[in-house]
């Protein structure tokens, strides 16, 4: 005799927002082996998740909204459509529970690094000078632009944190004749330690860490401002919030970058596509304005949104957005191609992709 049909596993999806009709009939496609509920939150607005509607999935996919403990006893695996758990920190599930936990980091690689250069290219080549020249129906004398502007080749990038979306930094630094060093917490002492053992969208990244010319470690701040001291032309910050990661860069270490230039035409540029609390934003904005730092692309604040009288907003040569960068159309169908994959090994028993480490933070 056969075995009996595995039962299919109940999919639930809870998102803030509708989902696009488009973008629903993408998810069926993707699932057509399990019984999918989709259902639109109200937490935002101060009102929660009926506990009924969590107590007989067995899969939770989910942003911001977790069950008590009591109404999560089904659940055998939660993913998180977002990369970084720091929202999610106090909530029991993380503290008081085993339920495995998978996030969506390695999905923004693309989108991030596509931003990161969008935001060099703007501030190397007068772009918004060029911008309002245009509105203007302005044309420039050439010589506006002779000694302003400046390209990327032969400058050398730090990434602060190298994982899935540092490595995709890198692989478009070294396309535009950049020299990478990387940083990471722990140590990777040999080649086989380089490799990219978390999720990785085909064709993009640094799977084996081939790419830096050195890479660098640990926790302590003799470490990080040894780092700093390579002579960095970018400084490119892609950690996690942690509470040993928060306020990390501050006015010592932006002097660090500064006294190490090797281009005294073109100051450091710092690169926040982490969270805005790894920077002392104080400190970011009296760098900006002494001209210790060429100029910041920062994706992310402390606080977000920016209050309208921040004076990070008038701060020179600073470029800012809503933490949009890993934004895209291609966001949740990567983030549930993770889920789908972990379905799987979920079934075989096998070690997840993107496993969450209680703990460790991240």
């Amino acid at each position: 005799m056969g075995e009996a049909p595995r039962e299919a596993e109940r999919v639930l999806l809870i998102f803030y927002q509708e989902l696009p009709q488009e973008l629903i009939g993408e998810i069926q496609r993707k699932f057509t082996d399990v019984d999918l509920t989709i259902y639109k939150s109200r937490s935002f607005e101060g009102i929660p998740v009926p506990p009924e509607v969590y107590r007989n999935a067995t899969i939770l996919v989910t942003f911001v909204d977790l069950p008590e403990l009591e109404d999560a006893k089904q659940l055998k695996l939660i993913h998180t459509v977002s990369a970084g758990l720091d929202h999610l920190m106090s909530h029991p599930i993380l503290k008081e529970s085993n339920i495995p936990i998978t996030t969506s980091s390695g999905i923004h690689g693309p989108p991030i690094a596509e931003w990161v250069l969008v935001n060099w290219l703007v501030a190397s080549r007068n772009y918004a000078k060029l911008y309002e020249a245009q509105k203007a129906h302005r044309w420039d004398e050439k010589t506006q632009y002779m000694r302003g502007n400046h390209d990327q080749v032969g400058k050398t990038v730090g990434i602060l944190g190298y994982g899935s979306i540092g490595r995709q930094i890198a692989r478009v630094s070294q396309a535009m004749g950049m020299t990478v060093h990387a940083y990471t917490a722990s140590p990777r002492p040999t080649p086989e330690s380089h490799h990219d053992p978390h999720y990785i969208v085909p064709g993009t990244g640094d799977p084996d860490g081939s790419i830096p010319k050195s890479w660098h470690h640990g926790t302590d701040k003799a470490s990080i401002d040894s780092f700093l001291s390579l002579g960095l032309d970018h400084l490119v910050v892609s950690l996690p919030l942690t509470p040993q990661t928060t306020h990390l860069l501050g006015s010592e270490e932006f002097a660090l970058l500064a006294e190490h230039s090797k281009h005294p035409s073109s100051k450091p540029y710092v690169t926040n596509i982490s969270r805005g609390k790894v920077i002392n934003q104080r400190a970011l904005i009296k760098a900006l304005e002494s001209g210790q730092l060429g100029g910041a692309a920062l994706d992310v604040t402390d606080p977000e949104p920016l209050p309208k009288d921040d004076p990070l907003w008038n701060a020179p040569n600073v470029q800012i957005s809503p933490h949009v960068s890993g934004l895209g159309k291609e966001y949740f169908p990567r983030s549930l191609d993770i889920l789908k994959e972990n379905l799987g090994r979920l079934a075989k028993g096998l070690p997840l992709v993107n496993s969450y480490t209680r703990g460790r933070g991240y």
